[in-house]
């Protein structure tokens, strides 16, 4: 199991979305194929195919728990990050 496919685990557990590092969730959306634009420190991730624009913010080297459980959401409507691949 890869690094992607851990932190993709932990979040859809649900169970940490306080302990998640910013950066890795920054690489974790650009592998689901997310483009990312970064005005100040406000990075926003867009894809083709949904209508959600995820704008999420660092809260010092952690990601704010509330964006983690949008990111979630949008993870499980979209059905994003199949485990099966790298």
């Amino acid at each position: 199991m890869n690094r992607h496919q851990k932190l993709l685990l932990q979040i859809l557990r649900g169970t940490s979305d306080a302990n998640i590092h910013f950066q890795s969730l920054c690489r974790l959306l650009r592998h689901l194929k997310f483009e990312v634009r970064i005005r100040g420190d406000h990075h926003i991730f867009t894809k083709e195919g949904i209508i959600e624009i995820l704008n999420i913010q660092p809260k010092g080297k952690q990601a704010k728990p509330y964006q983690v459980r949008q990111i979630r959401n949008v993870i499980l409507k979209y059905r994003l990050g199949d485990l099966g691949d790298d």
